[in-house]
């Protein structure tokens, strides 16, 4: 049982790096079910903002644009280059 007299420390960043991941997995899950290529919308709408590219099933276009665009770019390039 964990000591709920202490406090427990959370840091924006790791808050902020796992709600976009949450966020995206959400996304690509309500593509892939009204059968579009996740990857190929998820970039259209980053490089031209244009909301038209996520499908609003499952409100993923809302979910989306919670986040900026180039937060949403920077975390996929930090990804990217740890996994390297």
């Amino acid at each position: 049982m964990s000591d709920m007299t202490k406090t427990k420390v959370f840091s924006s960043e790791d808050m902020r790096r796992e709600m976009i991941r949450t966020n995206l997995e959400t996304v690509i899950q309500a593509l892939n079910e009204r059968g579009y290529n996740a990857v190929h919308q998820i970039a259209g709408y980053l490089i031209s903002n244009d909301p038209a590219y996520i499908s609003s099933h499952k409100n993923a276009r809302n979910i989306i644009q919670q986040i900026e665009r180039d937060e949403i770019i920077e975390e996929l390039v930090k990804s990217y280059l740890e996994k390297k």
